[in-house]
C-alpha cells in the first residue's frame, strides 16, 4: 500500500499543532520559556497567514480571465470578493499579531491592559493576541 502523501499544511510548523506548555509549579508568569513559547505560536499563525495570502494572490492571476458570459464573469468577481474579504480580515489578524510580538518584546504580553493581571497561559494559547482577560472582556 503507498504511503500517504502529507499535505505542506500538515507538516509545517502550524499554528493549531502545538504543544500546550506545562507549568511548572512555582513558575514565575511570563518567563523567558514562555514568551518563547508564544513567540512560536505566533510566528508561526502569522508565517500561515501570509503563506494564505501568497497563495490568493497567484490564484487570483492564475484565474483571472475575462468570461463572455455575464454569469461566468459574475462567479468569478463574487468568487475573488469573498476571497478578498477573508484575506482582509486575515490583514486585520496579521496587525493584531504583530502588535502582540511587540508586547512580548517590551515585556507587555499576557498581561490585561484594562487591570494588569495575568491574562493565562491557557486563554492565550486559546488566542494568542488576547489583550483583555475574561472577567474584563465581559
Amino acid at each position: 500500500m503507498p504511503a500517504k502523501k502529507e499535505s505542506a499544511r500538515t507538516t509545517s510548523a502550524s499554528f493549531n499543532n502545538f504543544k500546550p506548555y506545562k507549568i511548572k509549579k512555582g513558575e514565575e508568569y511570563m518567563n523567558e520559556k514562555q514568551s518563547e513559547h508564544f513567540r512560536e505560536i505566533l510566528s508561526a499563525w502569522k508565517a500561515e497567514l501570509m503563506e494564505e495570502v501568497d497563495r490568493t494572490v497567484h490564484h487570483m492571476q492564475d484565474d483571472a480571465a475575462n468570461f463572455p458570459d455575464p454569469n461566468d464573469r459574475a462567479s468569478q468577481e463574487s468568487e475573488f470578493a469573498m476571497e478578498l474579504r477573508a484575506r482582509d480580515r486575515e490583514r486585520k489578524l496579521i496587525k493584531k499579531i504583530d502588535e502582540a510580538l511587540v508586547n512580548l518584546e517590551s515585556g507587555d504580553y499576557g498581561f490585561c491592559e484594562q487591570c494588569g493581571v495575568d491574562i493565562g497561559i491557557r486563554r492565550l494559547e486559546a488566542r494568542p493576541t488576547a489583550t483583555l482577560r475574561i472577567d474584563c472582556k465581559t
